[in-house]
């Protein structure tokens, strides 16, 4: 698993090509529902995706983008749900014409494999999409200037402990690092994606808060 093991809805759309208006229709009618979800869905961050999510939508939109129709994707997906645990993010798929058929993992037949001679024949590696979408989210992780010397807190980020913006670093860590001794040089040594600005901010963050404790 890479290291961003959730994924609000917004980054899905970024990673996968998806609209917000498919994922929250596929979220409503139950053809894929977040791994990570509130019961109301109302909030900006009611819905939130695991990487095996992020994989399963984009080899579904990649299906979408060679023919397949939605409405044959839902009919897979309902036969896959009942026999497989990880429908999507979990099997390999042949195409043929505008029909999906699934490689069944533990005896190699193709299922379903019914289909017209001559028609063209399209392989499905999971492992390819998983790696494209970790390369994805690797140039996801490069930070915007505007992120620099930012505190932010998110529930799906580090249990919502502050984090340097852009980054899984917590403000709590920084400043442990920079009491016991560390300089600015070093600490951005143990954590490459730091700034000066950033460990500045985040010493001033833990010791504002850390002073409005002792006052409370």
């Amino acid at each position: 698993m890479p290291p961003l093991m959730a994924f609000t809805a917004q980054t899905v759309q970024r990673l996968t090509g998806l609209s917000d208006r498919q994922l929250r229709y596929w979220d409503d009618t139950g053809f894929f529902v977040p791994t990570f979800a509130d019961e109301n869905r109302r909030s900006p961050h009611s819905r939130v995706y695991s990487f095996r999510d992020l994989v399963g939508l984009r080899t579904i939109a990649r299906l979408l983008e060679h023919g397949v129709s939605l409405q044959e994707l839902r009919k897979v997906g309902a036969w896959l749900a009942e026999h497989y645990d990880e429908p999507w993010s979990g099997l390999r798929f042949r195409t043929f014409g505008k029909r999906v058929y699934v490689v069944d993992p533990a005896t190699r037949m193709i299922l379903q494999a019914s289909h017209p001679q001559g028609q063209g024949i399209l392989w499905w590696f999971l492992k390819d999409i998983a790696v494209e979408m970790e390369d994805a989210i690797d140039l996801l992780q490069v930070r915007r200037s505007d992120e620099f010397g930012r505190v932010v807190q998110d529930r799906y980020i580090m249990n919502n402990a502050p984090v340097i913006a852009g980054t899984r670093i917590t403000t709590a860590a920084i400043s442990d690092a920079h009491a016991a001794g560390m300089s600015h040089s070093d600490i951005i040594a143990d954590y490459p994606r730091l700034t000066d600005e950033d460990i500045a901010e985040a010493i001033a963050w833990e010791r504002a808060h850390h002073d409005r404790r002792v006052a409370s």
